[in-house]
C-alpha cells in the first residue's frame, strides 16, 4: 500500500458495512482482515450479548481496547472496529498512530434498516432502536470525524464503489 501507515481501520456505527467492506478491501490489498468484535468473541468464547450482560459495556470496551492495542503493533491489517471503539482516547490514538482510518458515514435510516432485526447488537435491545441510533450517532460522529483520515458517505454507494474509492485513496498493494 502506498502509504506511510501500516494498517487500514474502518470506523462507523453498527450496520455501516465495516465488516463487509473490510473483508473485500483486505482481499484486494492482500492484507489480513480482523473484525474486533469477532476477535473479542473468539477470545472470550461467548457472544457480545453475553459479555455485555456479565461485564457491561465497560468490560467489553476494555477487551476491545486490548485487541486494538495489539493490532496496532501489526502490519498489513484491515480492521473493522466496533462502533464504539472511538469512545476511548487510547483507541483513537492507537488507530491514528498505526493506520489509515476510514469513517463509513451511513445515513441513519439505512443503519436502522440494516440492524433492526439483529438481536446480537446489545446497544439496540431497547424500546426505540431508531432513537438509540440517533443518540449513538450524535455522540460518536464527532469522534469518528476526529480520528478519520478519510470520510466516505455510504448512502448510495455499492461495496465495489467504496472499494474503488478507497483503493484510489490508499493506493494499490
Amino acid at each position: 500500500m502506498n502509504n506511510d501507515k501500516r494498517n487500514v481501520y474502518l470506523v462507523g456505527l453498527m450496520g455501516a458495512g465495516k465488516t463487509t467492506i473490510g473483508k473485500a478491501l483486505a482481499r484486494r490489498l492482500a492484507y489480513h482482515f480482523v473484525d474486533t468484535d469477532h476477535e473479542v468473541e473468539a477470545r472470550t468464547g461467548v457472544g457480545l450479548p453475553t459479555i455485555f450482560e456479565i461485564e457491561g459495556e465497560d468490560g467489553f470496551r476494555r477487551r476491545e481496547a486490548q485487541v486494538i492495542a495489539e493490532l496496532a503493533d501489526l502490519d498489513a491489517q484491515v480492521v473493522a472496529t466496533g462502533g464504539g471503539a472511538v469512545l476511548r482516547p487510547e483507541n483513537r490514538q492507537n488507530l491514528r498512530a498505526s493506520g489509515l482510518v476510514i469513517y463509513l458515514d451511513v445515513p441513519l435510516p439505512t443503519l436502522h434498516e440494516r440492524t433492526r432485526h439483529d438481536k446480537k447488537r446489545p446497544l439496540l435491545q431497547v424500546s426505540d432502536p431508531r432513537q438509540r441510533l440517533r443518540e449513538l450517532h450524535a455522540q460518536r460522529d464527532p469522534l469518528y470525524r476526529e480520528v478519520a483520515d478519510l470520510v466516505v458517505s455510504g448512502s448510495r454507494i455499492t461495496v465495489q464503489s467504496v472499494l474503488n474509492l478507497l483503493i484510489k485513496k490508499v493506493g494499490e498493494p
